[in-house]
């Protein structure tokens, strides 16, 4: 009986888009002209979106990576000893063992790529539920007080301590409570809580559940954003099969524990990654933001203490408990303790996730990681944390990723992602487009977001066209102020990042060039 070859191919949507699917039908068509049976397993991405699709054969060695494989160029591939392991011009050899992969420390993204993301045995053989597992060994305080010490904060931007946010819930009083997932990803260059809900949905079931356990709660929602439809199939099928597997439901692993979680589509809102929106709209409501106090730790979901945290801060969780928060809370720095998936966009060479320790400078990551622009023109500027983020020019880019240190700097690490641009980008056209997303995106509860981001588009079209420059640049400093300092959440208050920092760093491109001579 012939020896039947395991090939790994990634069902991520960004390998999807570029031909994966159809690569995986040209492999099997191909090993069968030439009598060889082979087994594909349908992975997440390994995150060098550069190479996809990414084809890896297991080998002796390990799991040797082909990319980017074109449907094309499958034949060709096959008959050349592909499913062997031989040299080829796009065998990058042993995948482990590549810079990319050798140099990470995945703590996230342990399993992405690995394993077949809906295998529920597959995920057990790579240390799954190990820290659920450790959790129910401990009381619900004990979990907190790991989490706590392990100096996890919210990876959705702001960056606040896990442990006190829990803390705060299991306080409250009341015999109903939540814990909601915001996955409502749409930060401009941010990708990683896809990469993650589509390669590995187990873990983030698993971190919710014990985040559960913790506070008191019996009910669990993901608000998931409507542009990742792949991702809702992944998650309603990891859910279904969680349930069946025991894991969620009532008496979960025999310890007599209720918890159940549910998929919630988003409306397509980008406010509604703010968690008040986000729980307005949970409950049917038109996403807008809430005041506070009351925080939503106390006063959330449906007027219940809820615990609200983002995909990369509960997946965190599971590898907390699972070697203790005292492991977690050496790696990293200062006050950022753990490891921050990067997404590397834009003009970028090679663009893909990154997870690394806090602490590793912006520079290495946009040169020694993504090597430099797609374009091959000299970096002019990078956007960290979303489209409210400050740019940086590229002789700032030495910044260690800590939050304190993008906080001095006047910038905000956000949710990791990190957006390129190459010497032709026109950084006044980018600070009116910071403006003219606000007045979009806005809720419109309040006016100095609502009203403000209008004024603010119109002012730099006076400013860049040559009217009353210096009154104008005035008039916008003092607009930016009231935005920071008048908006009731982060829409309106952080949108004046980018424009001052564009205004800081890049003064010349709102100056009008100078009329021809005729």
């Amino acid at each position: 009986m012939s020896k039947v070859t395991k090939v790994y191919v990634s069902r991520d949507s960004a390998a999807a888009s570029v031909g994966a699917d159809e690569v995986v039908i040209g492999l099997y068509s191909a090993a069968s002209r030439i009598g060889r049976e082979i087994t594909v397993v349908r992975t997440g991405t390994r995150g060098m979106l550069w190479l996809e699709p990414l084809v890896e054969i297991e080998t002796d060695r390990g799991r040797v990576g082909f990319g980017p494989v074109r449907p094309q160029d499958i034949d060709d591939l096959v008959e050349l000893g592909m499913l062997d392991g031989l040299p080829h011009e796009l065998n990058h050899g042993v995948v482990d063992d590549l810079p990319w992969m050798r140099e990470q420390q995945r703590l996230c993204l342990a399993r992405v790529g690995v394993t077949d993301p809906l295998s529920p045995t597959d995920y057990v053989a790579h240390g799954g539920l190990a820290g659920l597992r450790r959790a129910f060994e401990l009381t619900p305080a004990q979990v907190i007080e790991e989490v706590t010490e392990s100096g996890l904060r919210g990876r959705g931007g702001a960056g606040f301590p896990a442990g006190i946010k829990w803390q705060t819930v299991a306080d409250a009083e009341g015999p109903l409570k939540f814990v909601c997932c915001n996955a409502d990803e749409g930060d401009s260059g941010t990708f990683a809580d896809r990469v993650v809900m589509e390669g590995d949905p187990f873990s983030l079931l698993e971190g919710m559940t014990i985040a559960a356990y913790a506070v008191g709660a019996s009910e669990g929602y993901i608000y998931l954003r409507s542009e990742y439809p792949d991702a809702a199939s992944v998650l309603e099928q990891a859910i279904e099969i969680a349930r069946n597997q025991g894991w969620l439901g009532t008496d979960i692993l025999g310890t007599g524990f209720t918890f159940d979680i549910h998929l919630r589509i988003g409306g397509g809102a980008y406010i509604c990654g703010e968690e008040t929106s986000m729980l307005e709209s949970l409950e049917g409501k038109r996403g807008m933001v809430r005041p506070k106090p009351p925080i939503p730790a106390i006063s959330g979901l449906f007027g219940k203490p809820s615990a609200v945290n983002n995909v990369l801060t509960l997946v965190s969780v599971p590898a907390i408990l699972a070697d203790g928060g005292k492991a977690y809370a050496a790696l990293g720095v200062d006050r950022s303790r753990g490891t921050q998936v990067f997404q590397l966009a834009g003009n970028i060479a090679r663009g893909g996730v990154f997870e690394s320790a806090f602490g590793i400078s912006l520079h290495d990551l946009v040169y020694r990681y993504g090597n430099g622009t797609r374009s091959g023109r000299p970096v002019r500027a990078v956007q960290v944390g979303g489209p409210l983020g400050s740019y940086l020019p590229a002789d700032k880019l030495d910044l260690p990723t800590d939050y304190e240190a993008f906080g001095a700097a006047d910038a905000m690490l956000g949710h990791g992602g990190i957006v390129v641009f190459d010497d032709t980008v026109d950084m006044a056209g980018m600070a009116r487009f910071a403006m003219q997303f606000c007045a979009e995106e806005s809720c419109g509860k309040c006016t100095p977001c609502r009203v403000g981001a209008v004024r603010g588009v119109e002012v730099i079209d006076r400013i860049t066209g040559g009217v009353d420059t210096d009154g104008n640049l005035a008039l916008l400093n003092d607009l930016c102020d009231l935005m920071v300092s008048g908006s009731l959440c982060a829409m309106g208050g952080l949108t004046p990042n980018p424009v001052r920092s564009a205004l800081l760093h890049f003064p010349e491109d709102f100056t009008p060039a100078p009329p021809e001579e005729t």
